[in-house]
This record gives structure tokens, C-alpha cells and sequence, in this order.
């Protein structure tokens, strides 16, 4: 495995490789790898012929600073893990190399509706924050694909407007999202939660499938308020815990029984937040 810190290395490095001609896949992260970042990068060595993962902490897309201070970084065990898989390449910049003029008054992007509700209501900026960095470093690597887990839906629809608008010739492939054996979606974060929590989380994962199971044509509302229960009932604080369409995240309270739909929900256990998604037909 080869590892960049610098961007310009990296973009004459992969040009002239490109040459061969050599499809090239990317994984971006910010570290504290699980299986579930791993389970990407094979997706990707079986797909591509050259893989590269990127591990940066991206300060601009954390509305909350002590949320990004408390970011779990692992970089050693991190690169062991990456290396484990087979990736290719590494990239690991620093904050300067990426916003070499800083990070206040950046560039935005029309987001439009996805600012408005779920995590764009709840986090401002924080898609503004993934748009900038995603910008820099698809224009670095020049994927031909581009794999990211289902855990973050929303972000992924984000960032397939963004590849629209760039113009990019970048697949976004989306793949499963990989679990614990209680049912908790895999998360960085994860590391921060006792292990009485970790298994009281997998709770949020039942209350998608109680959606799903539930689910009928007709007003939504009265489901929707019976599952935010059943996460207060286990202690969850709830940011939110919606219905939406899945392709644009309109926020749905009467369904017409064929609408394609999605269960979202954001919650804290103490200072932790989490998040999780479940396709519902």
C-alpha cells in the first residue's frame, strides 16, 4: 500500500496510472475504521482494478465543535486495517493541504430541499461541510467509482446531486449497511457507548423494522408517533424519526401504497448521536 499526504502526489500519481487504462475506486472516510468501512473496500477490490481509501477528519461538515473534537481518531490501528484488505493507496491529508485557504467563506452548493428537513434541519451546514470536502477530493482521485454504506442515506443522495452538478464521471454505488449483532448499525461512534448502551441501541433498529412491519396505505402519522415511543421508552433522546421518499426525502404522512419509502431516525444516547435508515417497500 501506498500512502499520500499530499494531493498533488496523488493526483500525478493516479494520472499517470490512469493511463494503463486502470479503473480506479474510492472509499472516503474519516478513520475509526469498522467492518463496515472494510466491507467497502473489498466491494471495491472486486470491482476496480486500483482502490483508494481517504481518511480526513472534515472539520467544515460538524455544526457542533465539540462533536468534532470528540471524533474518535485511530490512524495507526486505522492503516493496519486498510492494509489487511488489500487497498492500494491511502490518502491521508491534513486540513491545510485540502482548504489551503482556509475554511470560512467557502463555496456553496444548491442543495435546495435536502437543507431543509432531517439531518440538513437538524445539522446546518453540515451537507454544505460534506459537499466541500467531496468536491476537493473527487477532483483529486477521479474515481470511476465511488462506494459509500447505506448507513448514510441521506449523505448519499447528497452527494449523487453533487457528482450531477460536477459533472463527474463517478459512479455512486451504494452498499448495505453492516450490523452488530444486536441490530446497531456500525458507526464510528460506536466506540464512544458503554457496552450496556451498544445493546440498548439496537433498539432504534427494531423500531425501523416496527415501522416496516406496520406499515399500511393511509395516514402515516399515528405510526410514526407509536415508534418515537417506543425509542423514549428506551431512553433514546429523539431528534427525529420519519417517513420519507426515498429518492428526494419529502417527508410523507399520507401514503398511496406505492410510493417508494424510507425510515429515518436520529437520536442521542447521552452525547453520542446516532443514525439509521431501513428500506420500507
Amino acid at each position: 500500500m501506498i500512502l499520500f499526504k499530499h494531493p498533488d502526489l496523488l493526483s500525478h500519481y493516479l494520472d499517470t496510472t490512469r493511463k494503463r487504462p486502470l479503473n480506479i475506486g474510492f472509499v472516503p472516510t474519516m478513520g475509526a475504521l469498522h467492518p463496515g468501512h472494510l466491507s467497502l473496500l473489498e466491494r471495491s477490490k472486486n470491482e476496480v482494478g486500483l482502490t483508494v481509501c481517504s481518511i480526513f477528519v472534515n472539520p467544515t461538515q460538524f455544526n457542533d465543535r465539540k462533536d468534532y473534537e470528540k471524533y474518535p481518531v485511530n490512524i495507526e490501528e486505522d492503516i493496519d486495517k486498510i492494509e489487511s484488505v488489500g487497498t492500494d493507496i491511502l490518502f491521508f491529508p491534513d486540513a491545510t493541504s485540502l482548504y489551503s485557504q482556509g475554511t470560512k467563506d467557502l463555496e456553496q452548493y444548491p442543495l435546495g430541499y435536502f437543507e431543509t428537513v432531517l439531518e440538513g434541519k437538524f445539522r446546518p451546514g453540515h451537507f454544505q461541510g460534506v459537499c466541500q470536502v467531496m468536491n476537493r477530493l473527487l477532483k483529486i482521485v477521479k474515481p470511476q467509482k465511488l462506494f459509500m454504506g447505506q448507513k448514510d442515506y441521506q449523505q448519499s443522495l447528497v452527494i449523487q446531486q453533487l457528482i450531477n452538478t460536477m459533472k463527474a464521471d463517478t459512479e455512486l454505488i451504494v452498499c448495505p449497511t453492516l450490523r452488530e449483532p444486536g441490530g446497531l448499525a456500525m458507526s464510528s461512534r460506536n466506540v464512544r457507548l458503554s457496552e450496556t448502551e451498544r445493546r440498548n441501541a439496537g433498539s432504534i433498529y427494531e423500531t425501523l423494522q416496527y415501522i416496516k412491519k406496520y406499515l399500511v396505505a393511509g395516514e402515516l402519522n399515528t405510526l410514526k408517533e407509536q415508534a418515537s415511543s417506543l425509542l423514549i421508552q428506551n431512553n433514546f433522546s429523539v431528534d427525529y424519526l420519519e417517513i420519507a421518499d426515498a429518492n428526494t426525502l419529502e417527508l410523507v404522512n399520507v401514503w398511496d401504497g406505492r410510493q417508494k419509502l424510507v425510515a429515518l431516525a436520529a437520536v442521542f444516547i447521552r452525547d453520542v448521536r446516532l443514525i439509521d435508515n431501513l428500506l420500507l417497500n
